[in-house]
């Protein structure tokens, strides 16, 4: 008996110290995870991508119509442009709205809901025409600024790059540095760098511009020529999933352009 209970003692004994060592560890600070996607955004700044597919046997007047009533959209927030898709995607266009503050968005959307010349002018006439919309939220790369072509016309690429999960700090060294090899080069000129904020994850946007579609295979033949280019290409498409790019030429009432 005196056996049995001493036994009971010990046992009781070392559940007592496991269940202590066990407290211990949770109160003891875990440590933090710096998860960290890349250098961040310094503003709140952001831009809007929206795509418009209209049907096609209405994408003449839809554009004429949104050339002639697009003051009374952007009375509201700043337009950075406004194209027409001419190669990579038939009957749309591709504009991009820049916005200080996801609150001034939300000011903007509830001014225009209650925008009479809006909706009677534009909005009830234009949607008909629409097949289906677009949108995501973006961010100019921190290396990045908007840089208007040296001059007007031309046509512009967006080409769109879906990269590995992991964000900048995995792929952002190697995929800038072939964009600047591009721009330094002087092959291109890029207009901006967006990433991807809300939308298909892992996206980058660059958009370029070219004087005319020619020059652009012209620069792009020579480039594949030059083991600059193609040593950085290189490196960032260990990071690449996908890509895929349109060609488009800028509206009449579009800032850049």
């Amino acid at each position: 008996m005196i056996q049995l209970l001493r036994g009971i003692f010990r046992n009781a004994s070392r559940h007592a110290g496991a269940a202590k060592h066990c407290l211990s560890l949770k109160n003891r600070p875990m440590p933090r995870a710096s998860i960290s996607t890349g250098p961040q955004q310094e503003h709140g700044n952001f831009y809007e991508f929206r795509t418009y597919y209209i049907q096609p046997h209405l994408n003449a007047a839809f554009l004429k119509l949104t050339n002639e009533k697009i003051h009374l959209r952007t009375a509201h927030s700043e337009l950075v442009g406004y194209w027409s898709v001419e190669y990579g995607g038939l009957n749309q266009v591709f504009h991009i709205w820049k916005y200080d503050s996801y609150a001034q968005r939300a000011s903007v959307r509830a001014a225009l809901a209650q925008d009479p010349s809006w909706i009677e002018q534009y909005i009830s006439k234009a949607m008909p025409m629409l097949s289906t919309q677009d949108n995501e939220v973006t961010y100019l790369v921190p290396w990045s600024k908007i840089q208007k072509p040296p001059k007007d016309g031309g046509v512009f690429e967006l080409a769109t790059f879906q990269m590995k999960p992991g964000g900048p700090a995995v792929w952002g060294k190697v995929f800038q540095a072939a964009v600047g090899t591009h721009m330094g080069s002087g092959y291109a000129h890029s207009v901006g760098v967006f990433h991807s904020e809300f939308g298909p994850l892992n996206q980058v946007h660059v958009l370029w511009w070219y004087e005319s579609a020619d020059q652009r295979a012209a620069m792009r033949q020579k480039a594949h020529g030059d083991a600059r280019v193609v040593a950085a290409v290189r490196e960032s498409a260990a990071y690449l999933v996908s890509q895929k790019n349109k060609l488009m030429f800028p509206c009449t009432f579009s800032p850049i352009k």
